[in-house]
């Protein structure tokens, strides 16, 4: 119950059902989602832990992304990911695992032809597409740190709205990348993955910033 509880509000924060200025009050939740009080407030300290909620003086509340961490966490992402492919560009003697790269290229086709639901788990399973390529370079201190990057990443991209057409574009490209690291076209793989992040990076930062202009105005009203 519990766990249902704790996905039925996650999906509901990434998705805007639950508004970025909305508190989270243990009781009208319960009533929401047909529970007791109990499985509820398991949830939102899961969700507290998570960093997809924050408490402040008058409760618990959605997260309330920070605009200034953003740019520079997804340059650090870049700068990672983009290094993964450049260090076998730059030796001959490297190259990528193509058993764990046909793997996610298995995963990925699967979707394009069931794609997945366009929910918060979602960012999940991208965040292992992008490590499973960074850990396929080589170098595993450089996936560590790419999990590192995800984590604090996580709860702003959990705001992203996915919708089908999104997650067609995200399988499509996921796809192609993969496809031209297995052939060697690593230029064509490195340009196509920096485009990959910095299309979502321009979403993200879109979503981030209507959901704090929201939060400022539910503050406002608070106040």
């Amino acid at each position: 119950m519990r766990e249902r509880v704790y996905r039925s509000i996650r999906e509901d924060l990434a998705s805007g059902v639950i508004a970025p200025t909305e508190r989270l009050g243990e009781e009208r939740l319960a009533e929401l989602y047909g529970v007791s009080r109990t499985p509820v407030r398991e949830a939102l300290a899961r969700l507290l832990s998570d960093g997809l909620i924050e408490r402040d003086e008058h409760g618990l509340y959605p997260y309330r992304p920070r605009l200034e961490e953003l740019d520079g966490l997804y340059e650090l992402r870049v700068t990672l990911e983009a290094r993964g492919i450049r260090r076998v560009l730059e030796n001959a003697e490297l190259q990528h695992d193509s058993e764990a790269l046909t793997a996610e290229l298995t995963t990925w086709q699967g979707f394009r032809e069931l794609p997945p639901l366009p929910d918060a788990e979602l960012v999940a399973v991208d965040e292992q597409f992008h490590t499973t390529l960074l850990q396929a370079s080589g170098n595993s201190a450089l996936a560590e740190a790419l999990a590192v990057v995800n984590t604090r990443m996580r709860p702003v991209r959990a705001l992203d709205a996915l919708t089908p057409d999104r997650v067609a574009t995200m399988v499509a490209e996921h796809i192609t990348i993969v496809e031209s690291l297995l052939a060697g076209r690593l230029e064509s793989a490195l340009e196509q993955l920096v485009a990959h992040i910095e299309s979502s990076q321009v979403r993200v930062l879109e979503r981030a910033e209507r959901a704090m202009s929201m939060s400022k105005l539910g503050l406002a009203l608070r106040g």
